[in-house]
């Protein structure tokens, strides 16, 4: 029987530890603070999903030694900017044949870097035994057992059917794939998309904007996803655009709750202070610009977006501007 250790006690970290737990995997949470430790000791954690009562064979602590003791599965769920310098001070204890699963969805500021790369170089792990998983995953609706799929994405097959069969359980239905680049894409672009969506909202847009954005934004993350080695059908499936509408349109989905305040007419450091939770897509906008531009791929509305977050453009010259571009054919 696989045991797992999760890292972080966020909101995903905590739902897919009960996912693990439901599968019939034990698990061990790492957490920083004492007190969220205590609370998921005691069943529950207060702090992101209080109405879940974590199975019995969840437990936490403070120490990562102890987390991983005994893992053959590591789950890391931080956010996904902090990952790099989280993992300088958990690499030595990560078991050397685990498969180490990422569930964050981000591009490195600074290096351009996937998940997946910074675990294999930070974590000195061999990248056949890192997992990504990703798909449509609102955490509050996993936390209530509603029923939902997901993709585990791992160069090695082996590796992608041993972390699928550590978290299939009864509501949660895990499909495998070897196109970890596709995957980490998606992931990371949707939040950038769905910000866009969420200030369509905020200003007033109906259906029409939305959608139209939705699926003018997968033709930004195909074109971006394939130019980095990415497998055009990954695009298509649940990492791809099942994802993308889940945080697109829920209003569950912080990136799109975040948009929505832009579009009202907040500030970033507003709607941060008011939150208080991360939005990827404003920490990863910038970088994913970046290597849009390394691969000379257009992406105009991950870079209005980034304009906003960046330089204060407002959400209606955002509008104005996509509105404004030339005329070309939908293929092109």
């Amino acid at each position: 029987m696989s045991r797992a250790a999760v890292f972080g006690t966020g909101s995903w970290g905590t739902a897919f530890a009960a996912v693990l737990a439901d599968a019939g995997t034990p698990v061990t949470m790492w957490g920083r603070r004492d007190e969220v430790v205590e609370q998921v000791n005691a069943g529950v954690n207060e702090a992101y999903l209080p109405e879940l009562r974590l199975p019995d064979t969840v437990r936490a602590t403070t120490d990562p030694a102890e987390a991983t003791d005994g893992a053959d599965v590591v789950v890391l769920a931080v956010p996904s900017q902090t990952l790099r310098e989280n993992l300088t001070a958990w690499a030595s204890v990560l078991p050397g044949d685990a498969a180490v699963v990422s569930l964050m969805k981000g591009v490195e500021l600074g290096t351009t870097k996937r998940m997946s790369e910074v675990v294999a170089e930070v974590g000195r792990v061999d990248p056949e035994r890192v997992a990504v998983v990703s798909g449509p995953n609102l955490a509050r609706e996993i936390a209530a057992k509603q029923p939902a799929a997901s993709v585990v994405a791992s160069s090695s097959t082996a590796v992608a059917e041993r972390v699928a069969a550590a978290c299939a359980a009864p509501y949660f239905r895990p499909y495998t794939t070897t196109d970890v680049v596709g995957t980490e894409i998606a992931g990371a672009v949707k939040n950038v998309i769905a910000l866009a969506v969420g200030m369509a909202e905020g200003l007033g847009m109906g259906d029409n904007s939305k959608a139209s954005i939705i699926t003018r934004g997968l033709a930004e993350t195909t074109r971006l996803g394939t130019a980095v080695g990415g497998d055009a059908v990954t695009f298509a499936g649940l990492a791809g655009v099942g994802d993308l509408i889940a945080t697109c349109m829920s209003p569950l989905s912080r990136n799109h709750s975040f948009g929505v305040r832009l579009g009202q007419g907040m500030a970033v450091d507003e709607v941060v202070a008011l939150t208080r939770q991360t939005a990827e897509g404003v920490k990863s906008c910038t970088s994913i610009v970046e290597l849009a531009r390394k691969h000379d791929v257009d992406v105009p509305i991950i870079e209005q977006v980034d304009a906003m977050i960046r330089h204060g453009r407002t959400s209606q010259e955002v509008v104005t501007a996509l509105l404004s571009r030339p005329r070309k054919a939908e293929t092109e």
